[in-house]
């Protein structure tokens, strides 16, 4: 990135759904030199108070309250006078009418949803993808997910966690379990994991741990031995403790773009497991090869080795260095920033020639 590509730049973020990601990005920008308007709503679990540059209101356009609260919104938007527009996951069609004539960056996260949960009614699908197409470009946070959309563009995908809120590395003699954590459904791929499980604790790698699932789901079926499910929506207060101290991290999914998961797990020093599937295998540190997804005895395998708690130890260091060189949010921000300088200088050529 040019030292000063975000610098000046007025940028409007639309991210109803993916607050804490969006403020990640927000703030980096915005320690970079850029100004960002945020506007999102508190529909994520992780969702607090607005911060001074957040504009919070309910996505509901069928509610009726929730339309004096937009206009006002809205004016807000048009005071602010935004270069270059940046939207995700929107799915209120008044957000659309949203700064109209400036150039507009569409983020995709997921090429195709994971499950019947994530489809969409078929009048937003194509009320929100020919909104998309009319975008100045498309950016995605893999190359698996740019193949299969489209992208213009691929900026990686840093965690939501912000930094000041990373603990320390934990050390050997401290690490203990594995943990599975995010929203705990059929794609993650659950009954492969706990098979492997069963074969690792009843071998001789096994030193203790427990596998620890985190998250909510609507996977039914008995556990195992050795297995705990804290069987709450994703919060952080509930995963940091258990993950930071893990072993190793289990993203062992059917199914795949990528994972928010992954780059946490990296992000706390902690080596993910991975399939081949959609971008896991991309995102892996070097030397941390994907498992086939009905491995059973290769995920096995995967559990006795980071069983050892001075090889879970160096391999989550060298998971950490991987992703502060291509995954944290300063690396992300500035390829970001690089793409919506150039966007909102081509708005800005195309509306002086106009």
């Amino acid at each position: 990135m040019t030292p000063d590509a975000a610098r000046g730049l007025r940028v409007l973020w639309l991210s109803p759904w993916m607050r804490p990601l969006a403020r990640v990005y927000a703030e980096t920008l915005r320690d970079a030199g850029a100004e960002v308007l945020l506007m999102t709503s508190d529909q994520h679990p992780g969702s607090d108070g607005a911060r001074p540059y957040e504009l919070v209101v309910d996505p509901r356009p069928k509610t009726a309250r929730t339309w004096p609260q937009f206009a006002g919104a809205a004016a807000q938007v048009r005071r602010f006078g935004a270069d270059v527009v940046v939207s995700e996951l929107v799915r209120d069609p008044r957000w659309i009418a949203l700064a109209p004539g400036v150039p507009r960056i569409e983020l995709v996260h997921d090429d195709r949803p994971h499950d019947a949960d994530e489809l969409r009614p078929r009048w937003e699908r194509v009320l929100f993808g020919r909104w998309a197409a009319r975008s100045a470009g498309i950016v995605a946070f893999s190359r698996y997910v740019a193949d299969a959309v489209g992208a213009t563009a691929v900026v990686p995908l840093t965690s939501d966690l912000a930094d000041t809120q990373v603990p320390p590395p934990c050390a050997a003699p401290d690490r203990r379990d594995f943990v599975l954590a995010g929203r705990l459904n059929g794609y993650k791929n659950i009954d492969v994991c706990l098979r492997a499980w069963q074969l690792h604790t009843s071998g001789d790698g096994w030193r203790g741990d427990q596998l620890r699932l985190v998250g909510d789901g609507d996977w039914e079926h008995p556990l195992p031995e050795h297995v705990e499910w804290r069987k709450t929506p994703f919060q952080y207060d509930d995963v940091l403790p258990v993950l930071t101290r893990a072993k190793g991290s289990v993203v062992h999914y059917r199914r795949a773009s990528q994972s928010g998961v992954q780059v946490l797990s990296m992000q706390l020093g902690v080596t993910p497991i991975v399939s081949p599937e959609g971008a896991l295998p991309e995102f892996q540190p070097p030397g941390e090869p994907p498992i086939g997804v009905d491995d059973v005895a290769g995920l096995a395998a995967a559990f006795d080795a980071l069983a050892d708690p001075a090889q879970a130890a160096a391999r989550g260091a060298a998971a950490r260095a991987h992703y502060d060189g291509e995954y944290s949010a300063r690396v992300s921000a500035a390829r970001l920033a690089e793409v919506l300088r150039h966007a909102a200088s081509d708005g800005a050529s195309t509306s002086g020639t106009s």
